[in-house]
């Protein structure tokens, strides 16, 4: 059931909620939270059908936050909210408020969604385009719990990583960072499996998506070893390649859906590892709204920190001994280690909580406290 209100306010909107669900026949409201999905006209409707999507694992009243250009300056002078309630079917699993902000009261948003949470519940904005440089501090963003960017929604991806390393703030997160999940859950049961010690580390994927980024920056904080960032044709990622005592590992992916995994002194395998929709991912946030302090470790490890980008055309020269012209190295590290213990002991597995455990070649490790400062949260 729809309900169009134009030209109206924040209690009309409830009052067209109530209605709605009267008419439907379900009066009791069983949401768990609120959903504030801010975007734009042009990624309406996308981040509408995620949102619905996600709602069908976790019911919740979603607010979509629309601001409308005015065209001229006399109608940026006049303030209208018009809304479209969704109830029922057309709303997934929970109720649905558009609302399309014109004039002065765009630049009000939270006084508009404010009346309209939910009591006592969550509250979960996801900004799907055009995230502020500071989500915590963004007005829309103080009021929720958690808050969801998409950095491979920016024109720069990684000056956005840049960005949210400097204004993180507990409960920041990333949709490009639940991209990894999979690929962080196979590497640590890979490592588990093995008790080599890792050498080095490659990660390759296209060149200007963030998710490839965030990998490499997690195993070099977690493994403190020298992470090398290679460029593919995609799609996403394609390869992370584990150089260890005992023999290479590798997880390579070149279809989007399904990779293979290669261990030392074992037959390969293939696994399920399919590119997810933008749906799934948020359903994937929306189930922890404690912070997630293993996103901001490998984030404010810092992207300028990996090895330089190299193609694979880069490489087949180089492994037939041709010359190879210089690479866009970033900076690094003066001295990589040697090496890092391996998942089997445990201390060096990916999803282990701290730092490989200390060896020799440990001082010139980067360490944390060579990393940016994290903000804390305020009392």
């Amino acid at each position: 059931m729809k309900i169009d209100l134009t030209d109206t306010t924040a209690s009309k909107i409830n009052k067209g909620l109530v209605k709605a669900r009267r008419a439907i026949g379900t009066p009791a409201v069983g949401m768990v939270l609120t959903l504030v999905v801010v975007t734009d006209e042009e990624n309406a409707y996308d981040a509408l059908k995620a949102a619905n999507d996600a709602s069908r694992e976790h019911p919740s009243r979603t607010l979509v936050v629309i601001k409308r250009v005015s065209r001229s300056p006399r109608d940026r002078t006049q303030s209208r909210l018009d809304a479209e309630v969704r109830v029922g079917t057309d709303a997934g699993s929970g109720e649905t408020v558009v609302l399309r902000l014109y004039g002065e009261v765009s630049d009000h948003a939270q006084s508009v969604v404010l009346p309209l949470l939910l009591p006592d519940a969550p509250v979960v904005v996801w900004w799907s385009v055009d995230a502020p440089r500071d989500p915590a501090n963004d007005p829309l963003g103080a009021l929720s719990q958690r808050r969801v960017t998409d950095s491979y929604a920016a024109e720069k991806p990684v000056d956005e990583l840049r960005s949210r390393a400097e204004s993180y703030e507990p409960g920041d997160t990333d949709l490009a960072w639940a991209r990894i999940t999979p690929w962080r859950s196979m590497l640590a049961a890979a490592l588990d499996q093995v008790s080599s010690e890792i050498v080095s580390v490659e990660v390759a994927g296209e060149e200007s998506n963030p998710s490839v980024e965030l990998l490499a920056m997690w195993l070099a904080d977690r493994l403190h070893v020298h992470v090398r960032r290679a460029v593919s044709a995609g799609p996403g990622l394609t390869q992370v390649r584990l150089e260890t005592t005992g023999g290479p590992i590798t997880l390579h992916r070149s279809d989007g859906a399904m990779a293979t995994l290669a261990l030392p002194g074992q037959p390969d395998r293939a696994v399920a590892l399919k590119r997810r929709e933008t749906s799934e991912l948020l359903a994937e946030e929306l189930r922890r709204l404690d912070p997630d302090d293993t996103y901001a470790s490998a984030l404010r490890f810092g992207v300028d920190r990996l090895g330089g980008i190299q193609s694979a055309a880069e490489r087949a020269e180089a492994a037939a001994g041709q010359p190879v012209p210089a690479l866009p190295v970033r900076a690094v590290p003066e001295a990589a280690p040697a090496s890092a213990p391996a998942a089997a002991s445990g201390s060096g597995s990916a999803s282990a909580s701290g730092p490989a455990s200390a060896g020799q070649g440990d001082a010139d490790r980067p360490t944390p406290a060579k990393m940016p400062p994290v903000k804390k949260q305020e009392g």
